[in-house]
């Protein structure tokens, strides 16, 4: 109670407690007394007199304002006028009373606690809404939400701060328009996001949208748009609200699991080839195309070393517009690639145009590559080669990209490695079969040399043989054993003593047995060497004929493997046909008739026909004497 009089003050206590009021009050006259009230207690309205030589009431709502409490404060005078109530009532006062007419008192305390209550209610009501405000923006900025609102009759948007944030724009420079919203979105993603705002003016419930904005510091932003429509009384589409959340880390989570897949593909891919085949081009090709794909580069080449390692010759390339590209040798000590062999690291050229190598820019004349990258192709500690790397546009490289780009390098080199040890193998084997198939011509000549009346017919016997078996449809690797057998027929005969095989009159039945073991000395020699022994039928069994009266082991019929039976065919003619010492040389006509007369008893019948058309259309073996 702001009150000089104690008597006015009781007063007013009286009419309190007579209306009901349990009533604790203090009464004061200055400004200090005032303000240590209100610190030291709470109370709940300030009954002030207007007219106080201290205090008046504007200086009492001064004070009363500036702690910051809403009081109802309510004036008793006796002596205001209409004027200095209106004034302070404009002033922050409640209400005022006539003193001497206290019948309004307790109404108007029990208004303005109730208007109190009601305030207090009101402002416990904003600074909770505010509270949740800034609850929802914190969780909203924590989990990368923005919420927004688009006004459908009139385009006009509304965005929350974090919406703000996540579009990367400032309140004050942004129309708030759907246009300008579409135009912030990448190129790429305009099309469709411009198809779902067209649904959402069509009243159509859309599905999640998923775009990318480039932000001012140019990173990628994936964003996903989600929310509902509303709509007016007449079932007009007049609103959308929605959320904008922030899922580069998803989409970025998502791309790279996307990528380690293909780039596990890609290797498997490359494995397969490598193991698959020992063509280097065919491998490098695999190779070259899985670079280009997965590192996303323009085009790709690799190129070797020679021999004399001083120069590189291109063995694959991949996405040059230029299908001459590289048909020069390139020197080591002119090139980027020569120093990429020298340096033995990669290289890096983010601009192609500042480096001097005439020889290189000549060849890429048409393609327009900017960036270049090339990379040792190294195994086994030693240099192999280069791959190199061309791209139209500056090359941005990134720790994960090299590793992928040396890991892809690794597996041509081995592909490389694979191939050129593959191609040594083979020369090698090469030179040992032809040294196995010299030795066994000599073989076979020392032989003819021995048996100086067969001399030469090894060598025939065995070419026309081939011939046959060729015509009778047999395979290379058929052929090949077939040869070496031939050569070989007559290997058995080293067994057969010098007084039997040479000698010049008829063999008595004991020389007859020894003859007829040759073939098993052939076996029985040949058998205990691995790479002869799929050749061991003719020397084994070239003897055998179709009807099982031949030796050792009188076979019958296509129990005598096909190439001893072809053999014969051979083996007889040319024996038919060329001098000895106990007959000459049959004509070609007498000694056709005699195998005519002998198939099916000697002979194949099956391979007559075969045989005689082989004579006819190769006169050249229709021989008679020598």
């Amino acid at each position: 109670m702001i009150e000089d009089s104690d008597d006015d003050a009781q007063l007013m206590l009286r009419e309190l407690r007579r209306i009901g009021y349990d009533v604790d009050s203090q009464r004061i006259e200055i400004a200090e007394e005032l303000r240590s009230a209100l610190a030291s207690h709470h109370w709940d309205l300030v009954l002030c007199d207007y007219s106080l030589p201290h205090l008046d009431p504007p200086q009492a709502l001064e004070i009363i304002k500036s702690t910051g409490l809403d009081l109802p404060f309510i004036i008793v005078s006796g002596t205001i006028g209409e004027e200095s109530a209106i004034s302070a009532l404009k002033a922050g006062a409640h209400d005022f009373i006539i003193k001497g007419k206290y019948a309004r008192l307790g109404p108007a305390i029990e208004r303005e606690l109730g208007e109190a209550l009601v305030r207090r209610q009101r402002r416990q009501a904003e600074i909770d809404l505010r509270e949740k405000e800034k609850l929802l923006s914190e969780a909203q900025r924590i989990g990368h939400i923005g919420s927004w609102s688009y006004d459908i009759p009139t385009g006009s948007l509304q965005f929350s701060d974090e919406m703000y944030r996540l579009l990367d724009i400032l309140p004050q420079n942004f129309d708030h328009s759907i246009d300008s919203f579409l135009g912030l979105i990448y190129p790429e993603d305009q099309p469709p996001a411009e198809v779902w705002v067209r649904q959402l003016r069509e009243g159509r419930q859309v599905k999640e949208l998923d775009i990318r904005l480039l932000t001012k510091d140019g990173e990628l932003r994936y964003l996903q748009c989600r929310g509902a429509i509303s709509f007016d009384a007449a079932g007009h589409p007049s609103r959308f609200v929605g959320t904008a959340q922030d899922i580069s880390e998803r989409k970025l989570s998502e791309l790279q699991i996307r990528q380690q897949l293909a780039r596990l593909t890609a290797l498997r891919i490359i494995d397969q080839a490598i193991t698959s085949s020992f063509d280097m081009r065919f491998t490098l090709d695999i190779v070259l195309s899985q670079v280009v794909n997965q590192l996303q580069v323009d085009a790709a080449d690799i190129l070797l070393l020679d021999s004399t390692g001083q120069f590189l010759e291109l063995q694959a390339t991949h996405g040059f517009r230029t299908p001459t590209f590289r048909t020069a040798r390139t020197g080591i000590t002119d090139s980027l690639a020569g120093r990429v062999v020298t340096q033995q690291k990669g290289i890096n050229i983010m601009d192609l145009s500042e480096v001097s190598d005439k020889l290189l820019a000549t060849q890429l004349a048409g393609e327009n590559f900017v960036s270049y990258y090339g990379i040792p192709l190294v195994t086994k500690g030693k240099v192999q080669g280069v791959l190199e790397i061309f791209h139209r546009v500056p090359l941005l490289t990134y720790p994960e990209w090299i590793d992928f780009l040396e890991t892809l390098a690794g597996q041509a080199a081995i592909a490389i490695d694979n191939a050129t040890l593959f191609k040594h193998l083979q020369r090698s084997n090469f030179e040992i079969e032809h040294a196995y198939d010299a030795t066994i011509e000599g073989w076979s000549h020392a032989l003819d040399l021995r048996d100086r009346e067969t001399e030469g017919h090894t060598l025939r016997v065995t070419e026309m043989a081939v011939d046959l078996a060729r015509a009778a449809g047999l395979d290379q690797e058929s052929l090949v054993h077939l040869r070496r057998g031939g050569l070989l027929h007559d290997i058995g005969k080293l067994g057969v003593p010098d007084n039997v095989l040479l000698k010049p009159g008829p063999l008595t039945e004991e020389e007859w047995s020894i003859m007829r073991m040759h073939p098993q000395f052939a076996h029985d020699w040949l058998v205990q060497i691995d790479y002869l022994r799929k050749s061991l039928e003719i020397p084994f069994c070239h003897h055998e004929k179709w009807d099982g009266s031949g030796y050792p082991r009188g076979l019958k019929g296509e129990a005598i493997p096909l190439a001893s039976r072809i053999f014969a065919y051979a083996d007889v003619w040319d024996a038919l046909t060329s001098d000895r010492p106990y007959r000459p040389a049959w004509p070609p006509g007498r000694a056709l008739e005699y195998i005519r007369q002998n198939s099916g008893i000697h002979f194949d019948p099956s391979l007559l026909d075969m045989f005689v058309e082989y004579i006819q259309i190769h006169p050249e073996d229709q021989h008679s004497g020598g």
